[in-house]
Formats: C-alpha cells, sequence, structure tokens
C-alpha cells in the first residue's frame, strides 16, 4: 500500500462506526494521535485517539469511511499527522493534509511538522504588553489588540467580518511586513472560494496562506485543521522570525467539531451537549497563539455565540482566552458607517493607562462617554428634535456624530467597488483627530467632511 508494511505495523479493521474505526494490531500497538492508513493507496486516514486494550486502537477517520470494510489491512506510519512548512506556503491554499487544493502547481520535497505542538514556554514568552496597530481607526482607538494576543470578532452575516479581515491582511504586508495564515474552519466551500477571489484581487494573497476544513467534511477534518494551520504560524514566527496575523473563522466550528467527535466516540457529554475535554481542546490551540522575543502570532478569531446566548459553555470559554471584542453592528452597516464596528459594544484588555498610555485611556473614555450620552438622548431627539435640548447636550450630540463619521474609513481592499483610494491611519493621527473633534475644533465643520476620510486634516480639504 505505502511501503511502510511489515508484520509489526499492519493491523486489521474490527469495527467501523461512521468515523470511528478500531483496528487489531497483533504486534506493537500504535501511540495515541498515530497515523493509520487503510483503503485503497491508503487514502482512508485515522487519527488513534484511545488504546482500548493491549491489541486495539480506536481512531478517528479524518477522510470519509465509504468502502472501508472489516478485516482490511491497516498500516500504522508510526507518527502523528505533518504538514509542510516553509516560504513556498505563501500564496497558496491546503487543506488539513497540507496538500494544495488550489490547482495550481505541486509543491516541491518541503520540511513537515507535526499538528500537534506544545506551547511556548512561559520563559520564552514575551513579558512585554504591545499594542498592535491595524491602521483602522475604530479598532485602535477603541479596541486596541495585543501584539500576540487574541481578539474575537463577533458579527452576523453580511456586516462586513471578511472585508475586515481582508483589509487587516493588507495592513499587515504594508506595516509590519508580516505574513498573515487564514484558517476556515467549518467553512462553507462558496464562502472559502469568494475570499480566494476576493483576497486575490485585492493583492494581499502573495503574502497569505489559506487552509480550510470545510463545512462537508468529516469532524475529525475540521477538528484538526487549526492545529494544522498553527503549526504552519508558528514556523514563520520561530524560524522566519516574522509577526503573524492569524485569522480563524470559525472559532465556534472547532468546538462543534470536537463535540461531534466526542460523541462519535461514545464519551459522557457535559453542560448542553458540549464534550467533557471542551476547556482543554480549546486550551490546546489557543495557549500555542502567543508572543515570544523574536516574534509574534497575533490571532483575530471570528466568533458565533449560538442563539446570542453569552452564558453558551462555547462562548464563556472562548472569551477566557481574548483580549479583545471587536462587535460588528447590522445597524452601523445599514447606516451606511463602515466598518461596522459597534462602538460602544466593542473594547479591550489593553485599553489601560499602564499598557496604552495615559492620553490613549483618557481620549478613549472621554469618546465612549460622549457616545454613550448620545445612545440615551437619541429618543428624546426622535420625539421633540434637536433644538429641545440643553445648548451644552446639543454641542455634545454634534461631538458624537462628528465622531461616529471620524471612525468611518475608506479600505484599500473596497477600492474596485467604492472608487475611494484606501486610508491606513496611524494611532497617533487617530488619537489626534479624535482629541480635535472633542475639543470642538471641528464644530464649524459639516458633519459629511467627516465621513470617510483618513486622518483629521483631510477633512479641511473637502
Amino acid at each position: 500500500m505505502t511501503g511502510l508494511e511489515s508484520a509489526e505495523n499492519v493491523g486489521r479493521v474490527v469495527s467501523i462506526r461512521g468515523s470511528v474505526v478500531d483496528v487489531y494490531f497483533p504486534g506493537k500497538i500504535p501511540e495515541i494521535r498515530h497515523v493509520l492508513r487503510t483503503g485503497e493507496n491508503g487514502r482512508i486516514r485515522i487519527e488513534v485517539t484511545t488504546q482500548l486494550d493491549a491489541h486495539t486502537v480506536r481512531g478517528i477517520s479524518l477522510t470519509p469511511t465509504q468502502g472501508l470494510a472489516r478485516g482490511e489491512a491497516v498500516i500504522n506510519e508510526g507518527k502523528p499527522f505533518t504538514v509542510p512548512v516553509g516560504k513556498e506556503l505563501l500564496g497558496r491554499v491546503f487543506n488539513v493534509f497540507g496538500e494544495t487544493i488550489d490547482f495550481k502547481e505541486p509543491l516541491p520535497e518541503m520540511e513537515r511538522r507535526p499538528i500537534h505542538g506544545v506551547p511556548v514556554p512561559i520563559t520564552e514568552q514575551s513579558t512585554v504588553s504591545e499594542i498592535f496597530e491595524t491602521g483602522i481607526k475604530a479598532i485602535d482607538v477603541l479596541s486596541p489588540l495585543e501584539r500576540g494576543g487574541k481578539a474575537g470578532l463577533f458579527g452576523g452575516a453580511g456586516v462586513g467580518k471578511t472585508v475586515l479581515i481582508t483589509e487587516m491582511i493588507h495592513n499587515m504586508v504594508g506595516r509590519h511586513e508580516g505574513i498573515s495564515i487564514f484558517c476556515g474552519i467549518g467553512e462553507r466551500c462558496r464562502e472559502g472560494e469568494e475570499l480566494y477571489r476576493e483576497m486575490t484581487e485585492a493583492g494581499v494573497m502573495p503574502h497569505t496562506v489559506m487552509i480550510f476544513g470545510q463545512m462537508n467534511e468529516p469532524p475529525g477534518a475540521r477538528f484538526r485543521v487549526g492545529h494544522a494551520g498553527l503549526t504552519m504560524a508558528e514556523y514563520f514566527r520561530d524560524d522566519a522570525r516574522q509577526d503573524v496575523l492569524l485569522l480563524i473563522d470559525n472559532i465556534f466550528r472547532f468546538i462543534q467539531a470536537g463535540q461531534e467527535v466526542s460523541g462519535l466516540l461514545g464519551l459522557l457529554p457535559s453542560r448542553l451537549g458540549y464534550q467533557p475535554t471542551l476547556a482543554t481542546d480549546l486550551a490546546e490551540l489557543e495557549e500555542r497563539i502567543c508572543n515570544t522575543t523574536t516574534g509574534a502570532i497575533t490571532s483575530i478569531q471570528a466568533v458565533y455565540v449560538p442563539a446570542d446566548d453569552f452564558t453558551d459553555p462555547s462562548a464563556v470559554h472562548t472569551f477566557g482566552h481574548l483580549t479583545a471584542f471587536i462587535s460588528l453592528s447590522r445597524k452601523r452597516a445599514s447606516e451606511g458607517f463602515y466598518p461596522a464596528i459597534d462602538l460602544l459594544q466593542s473594547g479591550s484588555k489593553m485599553l489601560m493607562p499602564s499598557i496604552a498610555g495615559e492620553r490613549h485611556y483618557r481620549i478613549a473614555q472621554e469618546i465612549q462617554k460622549t457616545l454613550s450620552t448620545y445612545e440615551d438622548l437619541k429618543d428624546i431627539i426622535a420625539m421633540l428634535g434637536i433644538s429641545e435640548l440643553s445648548r451644552e447636550d446639543q454641542r455634545l450630540v454634534n461631538r458624537a456624530r462628528r465622531l461616529e463619521r471620524f471612525f468611518t474609513q475608506p479600505f484599500f481592499t473596497t477600492e474596485q467597488f467604492t472608487g475611494k483610494e484606501g486610508r491606513m491611519v496611524s494611532l497617533e493621527e487617530a488619537l489626534d483627530g479624535c482629541e480635535r473633534i472633542l475639543n470642538d475644533e471641528f464644530a464649524d465643520y459639516p458633519e459629511s467632511s467627516l465621513y470617510m476620510i483618513g486622518s483629521i486634516e483631510e477633512a479641511k480639504k473637502q
């Protein structure tokens, strides 16, 4: 089958239940997480999850098991699943096994590494909390990301998650000269194909690696694709010493795949039917995302919250790992405010005077206070009109409306749709603009002059 046959490592299939396969080995029993191959040309690949007795193992198949029969020969490869690593991965699209699925020329012979890595020891992790600038005003000012941290991106369909992700990839290349890795867990193939096409058109693909475990694939493949993507990211961080932006869409699908695997293996479910190992499964993936003294993996993860219930175990465990929350609002999108970030619902643990600095913290607090008061006054304005407010409240509403428009921004990746040239704004320019709006410097300028601009100076040219 693969040239690995010997009396030691050949076993026989004794039972098949969906993706779960039990194999009897008369000789040496395989270790946990080792790969077994069976079927025609070894096309069925199984990962060992349990040793049932001295000669029988139970594994979960990462490929469909149709056509597999009891008594069929199984070969133990004697090692875990591996994926290729190296600069040649850039611009390509992979599946969970590290095989290209973009129909381009095959990859050359490359170094391969096991997908199950260990987190960087605490002694080697960087102890400095740094802000990771994205060049997007609304994120950098109100929910700054941590370099080597994890941010959650919340939002329903059609509010701009993908556009925001492609813009961050573009800015990662431009500002940090880094690499982006997009990991699609349980993606619909339509979404993956659209994203690939959009990223190619936007010109960011040469600095990006994409890896997919699609929705139609067995749960075993969806459960392991995150680890495969992380292994590729760790090469760029540790060997190439580059900053990596790891985008995961969707982290809930990873938990869901683990839930399916757990159910297939017959494990006793915990609360709401989740796997008993939910916290460990998630931590195994999340704890590998960190920054070292030579490079960092900064992760942005799309998070689906089941039935909008933030007390759901999947949401609770995910939140424990995040340092920033970016919430996208359908209401803001419908009003034409892009990126449609909900300025009051988004936040970050980095927004502290000791990390972000006294000035950044003060300005962010003032913005949130202004926007929050404006939100409270909206009902009064709708019923009685703005003229019924006190002079001070009128000034505050004018400030809030100008801030809302200043936080819109033309993106590089949407130039072909909007006809507006993209803007990347430094944190210093964004803070300067917000401070000047709060000081009523732009009170006499029309609101439209602040809409879809980069730095505040552009308002004067309108």
